[in-house]
């Protein structure tokens, strides 16, 4: 009797899993998708109209450093985006310069103008706001950030491993 309880318990515990690994995954991709409607919405109130959500992260990544295509691609996640045609984008609007470089000709470097830099601005005013509501409004503190951002960083790592060793 007892292992039959010990069998069910266990069966339990693997949907339960299986229910919980789902539910992150789904909200993995939901939360990303409404990040970028966060960073559509404060460009359209703004009226800027010649960029979009992704290219705004794009800039803001950048930040003040010079980076590569490559760079750029392992910083930061662009859901659904070629970065190297929104890169081409940035540099045709005048929001990016670029540069072969001087290491590798092969690889391109770029940086943000002054008008990139301002979209930029623009982006980290809109996370120091949210920032500031996070607590009281979200009741999330920094603890609890650090913990979903250390059980986040688990499962990256998890996912990179699973591509790397095949898993």
């Amino acid at each position: 009797m007892l292992a039959q309880k010990t069998q069910t318990s266990m069966e339990q515990d693997g949907q339960d899993m299986q229910s919980g690994y789902l539910r992150t995954l789904m909200l993995v991709e939901r939360l990303h998708r409404q990040l970028l409607d966060v960073v559509k919405d404060e460009l359209d109130r703004e009226r800027r109209d010649d960029i979009n959500s992704v290219q705004a992260l794009l800039l803001f990544n950048i930040g003040d450093d010079e980076l590569t295509a490559g760079e750029l691609r392992t910083r930061g996640h662009y859901l659904g985006s070629n970065v190297s045609y929104n890169l081409k984008k940035l540099v045709d609007g005048g929001y990016l310069s670029h540069q072969r470089s001087a290491k590798d000709k092969r690889a391109v470097r770029v940086r943000l103008t002054d008008d990139g830099a301002k979209v930029c601005a623009m982006v980290a005013d809109l996370f120091d706001r949210q920032l500031k509501s996070l607590a009281p409004v979200a009741n999330l503190g920094g603890e609890e950030l650090d913990s979903l951002n250390a059980a986040l960083m688990r499962l990256e790592r998890f996912w990179t491993d699973h591509i790397r060793y095949r898993l």
